[in-house]
């Protein structure tokens, strides 16, 4: 097994449905112009509130990033 190195970016991804879909929404995103993305890791949940009920999810997340050989 080789060791590995990472280098970690942070994300926010946004929803209106809940705090696990602005996850995926954030990881989906990622996805589609990083590579070798291995983990994450929640750092911060926030919302927004309308007439007092949840009207947005935001939620902030480290990403880590395996590093080429």
């Amino acid at each position: 097994m080789n060791d590995h190195v990472y280098k970690q970016i942070e994300l926010t991804g946004s929803s209106t449905k809940s705090s696990d879909d602005a996850i995926r929404c954030a990881l989906e995103r990622a996805t589609k112009t990083l590579r070798n993305l291995d983990w994450f890791q929640v750092t911060e949940i926030r919302g927004h509130l309308s007439n007092g009920a949840i009207a947005h999810w935001q939620v902030s997340l480290k990403v880590g990033m395996r590093l080429d050989d």
